[in-house]
């Protein structure tokens, strides 16, 4: 378990093993990568973020993550693999679950996205990146993608 604060900060704990933290995931978020690249969003408020939102009422985990990146980004994902869980410790408390994901199909067509839609960033992109979300910046971010090399097979490259 790795615990810190975030730049707002927020305690949180940041958990490799399913199940550790005693609060059930409402959240998801969804690291997928595709010919070298990872897909990414521009939230209008917060910056450049992986996509991700809440689960919505009677939906699974795994649902709410292929929604949220479709509706983030306009791209289909598949292959979901659950890969860490973090709980964020503020006011109202929240527990998020990251899932590693395949790319399955790139919509061209452009869609009305709650956000400004894909951003396909490689990983020295992604490093020297300027206007990244705040917790795209902290320590269990940074402890996720160094993580997340192990698991470069996964990937549709």
């Amino acid at each position: 378990m790795i615990n810190f604060q975030d730049l707002n900060g927020i305690q949180v704990e940041l958990s490799f093993e399913k199940g550790l933290l005693q609060t059930k995931p409402m959240h998801v978020l969804v690291l997928a990568k595709y010919k070298g690249k990872w897909l990414l969003t521009k939230h209008p408020k917060r910056g450049i973020e992986f996509p991700g939102g809440k689960v919505e009422e009677n939906e699974t985990l795994e649902t709410a993550a292929i929604r949220e990146v479709l509706e983030e980004t306009n791209v289909e994902i598949d292959n979901l693999e659950w890969f860490a869980e973090y709980m964020v410790h503020e006011i109202n408390p929240f527990c998020k679950a990251v899932f590693l994901a395949n790319i399955r199909y790139i919509h061209e067509e452009r869609a009305n996205y709650e956000t400004d839609g894909a951003l396909w960033l490689t990983m020295d992109e992604l490093s020297n990146c300027e206007n990244l979300s705040f917790h795209m910046q902290d320590q269990g971010m940074q402890a996720m993608l160094e993580k997340v090399n192990m698991y470069e097979g996964k990937w549709n490259d």
